[in-house]
């Protein structure tokens, strides 16, 4: 668990560089960069900082907007590239494997599918038990992560589970159902009764509460 910044994979793709000017000059350029870190700020859009290999020189805090892998003609914008912002200062990393690389497809806001590759997904919490958490990343019904997609349109995109699919050649069939799921409203828990105890056997031989 990271708390406001973690590392991720090195991701070779391009910067916009209006971008490294505060929007002001060189629009419709492209510097070539590679991913170092994500930052994650409660209440922002994801930051990604990037070594810009022409300079040599770190940039920091940049959206996925200002990102793509090659030249884009109608870009998406960054409220459709990622539609929550961050739950909280901590976060973690993780490239879950056995999505490595599977063609994926999100559910946009203009009720179209974009359709990418799986890349890493980027998770919340609140680590620190001896801080109020003012979040609601350990919320069941609220919780979200993102996963991180390189789009066929040369954007990159972070989105819910919810609004994802993944196609898997072996195990996901050409033609799938609709996921008509609901939420979780349950927070499940295995101590949540008082009918069972342990006692103080070393064994844990357990002894069923009568009263």
């Amino acid at each position: 668990m990271s708390f406001l910044v973690a590392n991720i994979p090195p991701i070779k793709c391009f910067v916009k560089a209006e971008y490294l000017y505060d929007q002001t000059r060189r629009h419709g350029e492209l510097e070539p960069c590679v991913w170092m870190t994500v930052k994650s700020i409660k209440g922002q859009a994801l930051r990604i900082e990037s070594l810009l290999t022409n300079y040599g020189a770190l940039y920091d805090k940049l959206p996925l907007s200002a990102y793509v892998w090659k030249a884009v003609e109608e870009p998406l914008p960054l409220d459709y590239l990622q539609i929550w912002d961050c739950m909280s200062y901590d976060l973690t990393v993780v490239e879950k494997s056995n999505l490595r690389g599977l063609k994926a497809k999100f559910y946009c806001k203009d009720r179209q599918f974009y359709f990418g590759s799986y890349m890493f997904t980027v998770d919340f919490c609140a680590a620190d038990h001896n801080r109020l958490d003012l979040t609601f990343t350990e919320g069941t019904q609220e919780h979200k992560s993102f996963n991180i997609l390189k789009l066929d349109n040369g954007q990159f995109a972070a989105q819910p589970n919810n609004r994802c699919l993944f196609y898997d050649l072996s195990m996901v069939p050409n033609e799938t159902k609709f996921p008509d799921f609901l939420v979780p409203s349950n927070t499940w828990s295995v101590e949540s009764t008082a009918k069972w105890t342990t006692g103080s056997s070393w064994f844990y031989s357990i002894d069923e509460r009568t009263e």
